[in-house]
């Protein structure tokens, strides 16, 4: 059996489909992580939804973002992004088993054999396995209870923009929420700057890319991520980015995880195919 790991995939079917033929996927003996980000800004949203969820037990994902972007549309809450590409989702007679089969993915998962964390965005420095764990399946148990809705009329935001023990309600939840699946820059207090997109190099000074926080709690733990296009597909000091900015025309890249020297499986995605 086989482990890959893919990078943010955003609607982009027909590169999922060539990256699996690279790599020989077989869903009966093969098992598929995805970074989140499944859905939106790419073509064939609906696809890949529907591809994913049929692969059952042999694929997990954790949430991205665009993809509680999208249960907070269906849910009548948010408004169409002007280059969402959702509406085939909204309009398919199997969306609300698609929409509830989203709203169960974990925001992390841990593999104790494997040695790997799989999150979408980031982790906040003064976060260890454990804590993440924890405030993981805080926030999970939140998104897959009747209270769902109403948090998302609060999920939009950067503020608070650090971690503190003591937050409450929708503050807390955001917070998690945010470094869970936006996070890309922070200071070494772990103050967030949701805004900031670039490369490394580009931020504001004082601000560095989470995982090169030296007092990171995480720092010994093997972490794959994805969620940060400009930086690309990126090995470093146990974290690995995955992103490698399919959906602009760069690449869809998957990692196997079973293997002692880690192997990477990239295939060319078509810019024009995208919206």
């Amino acid at each position: 059996m086989a482990v890959y790991a893919i990078g943010d995939v955003q609607g982009c079917y027909s590169a999922l489909m060539k990256l699996l033929d690279r790599i020989d996927f077989n869903p009966e003996r093969d098992r598929l992580w995805l970074t989140g980000d499944l859905v939106n800004r790419g073509p064939q949203s609906l696809e890949v939804l529907r591809f994913v969820k049929g692969l059952g037990n042999s694929a997990l994902s954790v949430l991205g973002n665009h993809d509680l972007h999208l249960l907070a549309v269906a849910a009548g809450v948010a408004k169409p992004g002007k280059h969402d590409t959702l509406d085939a989702i909204l309009s398919a007679p199997d969306k609300m088993p698609l929409l509830q089969w989203l709203r169960a993915r974990p925001l992390l998962h841990h593999d104790a054999v494997l040695g790997c964390t799989l999150i979408h965005a980031g982790l906040l420095p003064s976060w260890n396995l454990a804590t993440a764990h924890r405030l993981a399946s805080e926030a999970e148990t939140l998104l897959q209870s009747e209270k769902a809705n109403d948090f998302f009329h609060h999920m939009y935001g950067d503020l608070p923009d650090h971690w503190n023990e003591n937050l409450k309600g929708n503050d807390r939840l955001r917070v998690i929420i945010n470094a869970f699946t936006r996070l890309r820059y922070c200071d070494t207090e772990g103050n967030m700057d949701l805004r900031l997109k670039g490369s490394p190099g580009s931020q504001t000074p004082g601000l560095l890319p989470w995982f090169q926080i030296p007092s990171r709690a995480s720092r010994d733990n093997k972490i794959i991520f994805g969620h940060w296009s400009t930086l690309g597909l990126w090995e470093s000091n146990g974290v690995i980015c995955l992103d490698s900015g399919c959906l602009w025309g760069g690449t869809l890249t998957a990692m196997r995880l079973d293997t002692v020297v880690a192997e990477f499986f990239s295939v060319d995605c078509d810019p024009d195919s995208h919206s």
